[in-house]
């Protein structure tokens, strides 16, 4: 045999053979070990045998056999051929599987001629297999832009007749547009047809900060109102600011003081509620007001033309919502959403800091007079006797559910609805009052007037999930003027009730759900779910985890074997992981959907990310540190994940939460994209119109580096869309930064700008002048891990 076939060809080097037979002898070795693990657990054998084929494969290119050149080529053949096998044509799912032994390959190429005689034939092969690596490259994101979707036409624009509906249209006046929340607009200025003239038209800054940029507990997700002429709304840590409509010049601003000891996961107010008294001087000091709730816990009422405080409202301005809830330390109860009023009260829930322990602050629901602040009534669902404060010492009930996200209300009906949080210690349930197990995780009818329940619906039976209702609900009158609020939940379901009596109108079932975990006996036989329409996607298989490699893929398919995991409402566990999917996150979650109440059509953006939990045991927690807000060794400040070390003191377990669940070394999710979307769903019949990723990968990136790819990966997204009466949808929400006009006909984005930091916000749209506006806050958020900011734009065609 000719000395160049197993020594090199003369006059070339032979180093790069040996580098590359060793690094691919490593990387066999790790998958052969990483598969034989997975082998065992029950997984896929594929690893195993490839990892071998790999490590020979090294072993022989570093020797210089050209025989493993072939080896290599044998292999990366059947890893497609298995890849096809597994996934399909699925652009996405091909890319852990074939993207990094592709690479490979092209280097085992770029080699041979270090072991082989004619090195310019094997050049030449070394080109073409190059050509045909960057096609199948090509192909597949091609193929990731391009896939398939059905579009439905959408429904005849009846579904309203012949009736009046309240609708958005110059203003807006509360935090879904109108009370009802339907986040419509009857404004139709910009179109599908112009809408890619849309430029900025004026932008604002709220000078709310943190004094350190890299502090990632801000995150302000303001939604302003449009009354008059002028806008209102609140920053991170509640300055309120009123600008100019048309020019967003500032005209007052007030800031209330709020101490940063106050912030919890995040330093966010939602948005503000807005009430002009009845008759009267118009010009009378606060005869129109503005009202807030607060970080650190007080609803504040300040004039709409001045901006000062209203005298005659609580205290100088401002009412204490912790009295009589006993202990509260800076941090444990914050109001981060809008109130609604509703029969002349201002009703308010607010954020009881998730995790810390089962003896946490109340939950009560308490309502204010909108002129006085004087406590109209609290509901305290395990002592529904009182509609007071506690008297003397007493306290309302300590643990009970919270309402933190945006109630609505039926000024009609006199019923205000609250989409209800679930009881202190989300995980672990044993002890929980009889009142608790029927409101927790429910939207629950409260009497504006009284505070007293007229009826509920619950989502979640003994919720350990923490599948608490984030969405508002959306109030609509149904066709022969049925009165309807729809509500959307974390898991994926959508239901319509008759909101004068919580009746579904829409089908739903009881099915059995999976038994057992560290509390058997709590844990309810079945579960509901809504037969008219769920966001949710089938159960997660071995195939679906990802990664940017086949070894951290590999990583994730051993974790997934590892956890428990029989499905939706898997029970928690402490001896290992289990899988919740889809993740607290939704789902919907705070941003809610917007309802075109004239084409009867839902528009829902949602995160289809699972978690990985769980309980950990009180003497490891306690060894970890794992104390509540305000002891010792407690938390402080926000930023973090919820879940991510929470102690939930009182309760045999803390739980660790790996939220979206991610690998450690790479940042990258374990479930393959994509990990958002945004649909279009016919109100009549639950049918989905059109479904898409939503978010591109451009902001994405192991490491955390972006990859600035312009594709649709799905991204995770928070906040809600805003939907007019020319077809279109309006919505921000995404990881990627982008502001997008959509087609509500088909899905498809028409414009995108930009922002300068996340925009996790829901926008508005009014006129002012003539002119349409649509407003959207970039101020980031640490959750979504998007550049904090203080800029509220406003975009408008061109004027003439």
């Amino acid at each position: 045999m000719d000395a160049t076939t197993t020594a090199g060809h003369r006059g070339w080097p032979r180093w790069p053979a040996i580098v590359l037979g060793i690094l691919l002898a490593l990387v066999g070795l790790a998958l052969f070990a990483g598969g034989a693990w997975l082998a065992a657990l029950g997984g896929s054998i594929y690893y195993l045998l490839a990892g071998l084929a790999v490590a020979a494969s090294g072993i022989l290119i570093a020797r210089g056999r050209i025989a493993g050149v072939a080896l290599y080529v044998l292999v990366f053949l059947a890893t497609v051929a298995w890849a096809l096998w597994e996934t399909g044509l699925d652009a996405w799912a091909l890319v852990p599987r074939i993207v990094g032994p592709a690479v490979l390959l092209l280097l085992v190429v770029l080699v041979a001629p270090l072991m082989h005689r004619r090195p310019f034939g094997w050049l030449g092969a070394g080109g073409l297999a190059a050509v045909a690596l960057a096609l199948v490259a090509g192909g597949f994101f091609l193929v990731a832009q391009s896939g398939e979707r059905t579009v439905r036409a959408l429904p005849a624009a009846d579904f309203a007749g012949s009736g009046e509906f309240p609708a958005a249209g110059a203003e807006w006046t509360a935090y879904g547009g109108t009370a009802e929340a339907q986040r419509y607009s009857t404004l139709a200025q910009i179109t599908p047809e112009n809408v890619d003239r849309l430029e900025r038209a004026w932008v604002a800054h709220t000078r709310d900060l943190p004094a350190d940029m890299n502090d990632n507990s801000y995150g302000a997700e303001t939604t302003p109102l449009k009354i008059g002429d002028r806008l209102f709304l609140c920053s991170a840590t509640n300055i309120l600011i009123a600008l100019d409509a048309a020019t967003g010049r500032e005209i007052w601003r007030h800031d209330p003081g709020v101490s940063e000891d106050w912030i919890p996961y995040t330093a966010a107010c939602r948005g503000v509620a807005y009430h002009r008294a009845d008759g009267g001087d118009p010009a009378a000091p606060c005869a129109s007001r503005v009202i807030q709730g607060t970080l650190d816990a007080r609803i504040m009422a300040v004039d709409a033309r001045t901006g000062r405080p209203c005298a005659g409202f609580g205290d100088g301005g401002s009412v204490d919502i912790t009295q009589g809830m006993g202990p509260v330390v800076p941090g444990m109860v914050s109001i981060t959403s809008p109130p609604v009023i509703v029969r002349g009260n201002i009703v308010t829930g607010h954020q009881v800091l998730d995790g810390q322990k089962l003896d946490a602050p109340s939950g009560v629901i308490q309502a204010f007079d909108v002129e006085t602040g004087e406590l109209a009534w609290a509901w305290d669902m395990n002592a529904p006797e009182r509609t007071g404060r506690p008297e003397g010492d007493g306290m309302y009930s300590r643990g009970t559910p919270n309402m933190w996200t945006m109630a609505s209300a039926d000024e009609e009906l006199g019923l205000v609805y609250l989409p209800m949080g679930n009881s202190a210690g989300d995980y672990y349930s044993t002890g929980r009052s009889e009142a608790e197990n029927r409101y927790a995780t429910a939207l629950v009818a409260l009497d504006a007037e009284t505070g007293r329940p007229r009826w509920h619906f619950q989502t979640v039976y003994k919720d350990v999930w923490d599948y608490d209702l984030g969405s508002q609900p959306t109030l609509i009158d149904l066709p022969g003027g049925v009165p309807a609020v729809v509500l959307a939940s974390k898991q994926g379901d959508i239901y319509v009730l008759d909101r004068r009596t919580g009746e579904l109108l829409t089908e739903a079932e009881e099915r059995p759900v999976p038994q057992g975990g560290v509390e058997p006996a709590e844990r309810t036989a079945t579960q509901p779910f809504s037969l008219f329409h769920t966001l949710a996607r089938p159960r997660l298989e071995e195939r679906d985890m990802w990664g940017m490699s086949p070894l951290d893929q590999l990583a994730c398919r051993i974790q997934f074997r590892r956890a428990a995991y029989d499905g939706i409402y898997t029970p928690p566990t402490a001896s290992r992981r289990w899988i919740q999917y889809p993740g607290y996150n939704g789902g919907s979650d705070w941003g809610g959907i917007a309802i075109d109440p004239v084409r009867g059509v839902i528009v829902a953006n949602y995160n289809d990310m699972p978690n990985y939990n769980r309980l950990v045991p009180r003497d490891e927690a306690n060894a970890k540190g794992w104390t509540p807000r305000g002891s010792a060794r407690g938390g402080a400040m926000g930023g973090g994940a919820e879940g991510a070390g929470d102690p939930q003191m009182g309760a045999p377990y803390a739980i660790d939460v790996n939220a979206g669940w991610r690998l450690p070394f790479t940042g990258l999710l374990c479930k393959e994209p994509p990990y958002g979307g945004i649909r279009a769903i016919d109100l009549r019949t639950g049918e989905t119109i059109w479904d898409r990723p939503f978010g591109t990968a451009r902001r994405n990136g192991p490491f955390g580096i972006p990859s600035m790819l312009p594709l649709d990966i799905g991204t995770p997204n928070n906040g809600g869309s805003v939907v007019t009466a020319s077809g279109l949808v309006f919505i921000a929400a995404t990881t990627d930064n982008l502001f997008r006009a959509i087609d509500l006909r088909t899905g498809e984005t028409l414009w995108q700008d930009v922002l300068p930091a996340g925009g996790q916000a829901t926008p508005i749209t009014y006129a002012a002048n003539g002119r349409q506006y649509v407003v959207v806050m970039a101020g980031g958020h640490h959750f979504m891990e998007t550049p904090v900011g203080d800029e509220l734009i406003a975009y408008a065609l061109p004027a003439e």
